[in-house]
C-alpha cells in the first residue's frame, strides 16, 4: 500500500512563501506520477501541479505558472511545492496525490490527508 504524508502548511502572509513536503512510502510502476492538488471552502478540488518521479517532467497549471514550482527528491521519496507571491485566495487544503498522471482527480489513485494552507491579507 502505498501512503503519502503531507506537511510544511500554515499560516503566511499574503506576498510570502511557503514549502509543502509530500513523503510517498514507496514508488509504484502504476503511479509514477505524485501530484498536488488543492481545495478551498467551498470549492471543488483543483489539480495543481504535477511530476514524473523518474524523469522529472513536470505539469502545473496556468494559475501556478510562475509561483509555484513542484520538485522531487528521488533517493528521498519525497515531492515538494515551492509556492512563492502567496495570494488569500490560494488558501485551501493542499492535497499530495499519486498516479498515472495529468491534471484529473481521477487519474491518482492515493492520497495524502491533505495540510492547511492559509494566506492572510
Amino acid at each position: 500500500q502505498v501512503q503519502l504524508v503531507e506537511s510544511g502548511g500554515g499560516l503566511v502572509q499574503a506576498g510570502g512563501s511557503l514549502r509543502l513536503s509530500c513523503v510517498v512510502t514507496r514508488r509504484t510502476v502504476n503511479a509514477p506520477f505524485w501530484g498536488w492538488f488543492r481545495q478551498a471552502p467551498g470549492k471543488e478540488r483543483e489539480f495543481v501541479a504535477t511530476i514524473n518521479w523518474t524523469s522529472g517532467g513536470t505539469y502545473t497549471a496556468e494559475f501556478a505558472k510562475g509561483r509555484f514550482t513542484i520538485s522531487r527528491d528521488f533517493a528521498k521519496n519525497t515531492v515538494y511545492l515551492q509556492m512563492t507571491s502567496l495570494k488569500p485566495e490560494d488558501t485551501a487544503v493542499y492535497y499530495c496525490a499519486a498516479g498515472r498522471g495529468g491534471d484529473s482527480l481521477n487519474n491518482y489513485y492515493y492520497w495524502g490527508q491533505g495540510t492547511q494552507v492559509t494566506v492572510s491579507s
